[in-house]
């Protein structure tokens, strides 16, 4: 009986993960653009030495002329300011103020970067992304004349072990359990999923969504201001950018648990009940089956195969999409495990009061 439910529930999200595939707007790359609006590309940095010199590289391969670029050094303690110092005239690098009170570091850096851009629409990129020569053209055809924003999970080249284990659940999660329809269909806030790391705005959108003044203090600021957005009136799109957009988000294991851990249970609002559901939910579905799988190989019972058989594929249509390697379907149970302990970690963090690190500060 339990074999049966837990195949009905896998089979069903097989064909909601196929639905959401098909929903989701892959864009072609753009050689050329009828119009030509003015693009502010805006980019927070605090403690990025490693990425400056390949992300200056990216900014000038681009074939847009009709922008400016604006990168705010975050007050960092490396030799990110020395670096961006050798950029060239086409790049402008302003410092960033001290971090005041009620802010999180990258909302007020990104704050900042808003009141100084003067383009007809805002791209916010991380420091850790490369964009394709042609990415402002392309993310540009993406608008429709009633978008205010939109954004997407980039490619992400995978590095340490839990870089492959965890750093593919974010677009598993997406995926998987969003209804992209509605989300891009609709102005329904719930139904709504963003990437920080690219983020492309029409500057009226931003103004009047409250820019991110209005999510001033949230971790997990991306889905925020995409809510933000709705409210306001304005349509919010989730795209599939991986042609346009690739994100080295995180080289070491170190990077990869800690930068999931600030987001992961603040994602799902830091409540108790919805991170026990979730655990249970993905230890069900995604990592007992293994076992299950294991007990019907020794007995026989080839239908035991069936949940893990199911999985894996929910998994290989994902990571297909994505971008990643396509045999890391075979790590599912592991990634789910993996999810598992790691939303485990945060909330026990979130219960102790011990806060959230991340470059160099804490938030409680």
């Amino acid at each position: 009986m339990m074999i049966t439910a837990i195949t009905v529930v896998l089979s069903a999200l097989l064909i909601w993960t196929v639905i959401n595939l098909i929903a989701l707007p892959l864009p072609s790359v753009k050689e050329t653009s009828i119009e030509e609006p003015f693009v502010s590309i805006l980019i927070p940095v605090r403690n990025e030495e490693r990425n400056i010199p390949p992300l200056l590289k990216s900014l000038e391969l681009l074939s847009y002329d009709n922008k400016e670029i604006i990168v705010l050094n975050d007050n960092s303690t490396d030799s990110t300011g020395d670096l961006l110092a050798s950029a060239s005239e086409s790049v402008q690098t302003i410092a960033g103020e001290k971090l005041p009170d009620g802010w999180v570091g990258k909302v007020h850096a990104c704050h900042q970067l808003g009141k100084k851009a003067s383009g007809d629409y805002y791209m916010f990129i991380d420091a850790d992304v490369r964009l394709h020569p042609n990415a402002v053209e392309t993310a540009l055809a993406a608008f429709r004349k009633d978008t205010g924003l939109i954004s997407g999970f980039p490619k992400i080249p995978l590095k340490s072990l839990l870089g492959h284990l965890l750093v593919p659940m974010q677009h598993f999660l997406v995926y998987v359990h969003l209804p992209v329809l509605l989300a891009n269909a609709t102005a329904w806030p719930p139904a709504s999923a963003a990437h920080g790391a690219f983020m492309m705005f029409r500057a009226d959108a931003y103004e009047q969504a409250g820019g991110h003044a209005a999510v001033r203090n949230d971790i997990v600021e991306d889905i925020s201001l995409m809510r933000q957005v709705k409210r306001s009136g304005w349509q919010a799109l989730l795209i599939n950018p991986l042609r346009f957009v690739t994100c080295y988000m995180y080289e070491t294991n170190a990077e990869v648990w800690n930068g999931f851990s600030k987001n992961i249970y603040n994602g799902i609002g830091r409540k108790l009940f919805a991170g026990a559901g979730v655990m249970l939910l993905y230890s069900s579905l995604f990592a007992a089956p293994a076992g299950i799988a294991v007990y019907g190989a020794l007995t026989g019972e080839w239908v035991y195969l069936l949940p893990l058989l199911i999985g894996f594929a929910i998994k290989f249509l994902v990571d297909s999409a994505a971008g990643y390697p396509r045999w890391l379907f075979l790590l599912m149970p592991l990634s789910a495990l993996s999810f598992i302990a790691l939303l485990l970690y945060a909330i026990y963090r979130d219960m102790t009061k011990k806060g959230v690190i991340w470059k160099g500060r804490v938030y409680e």
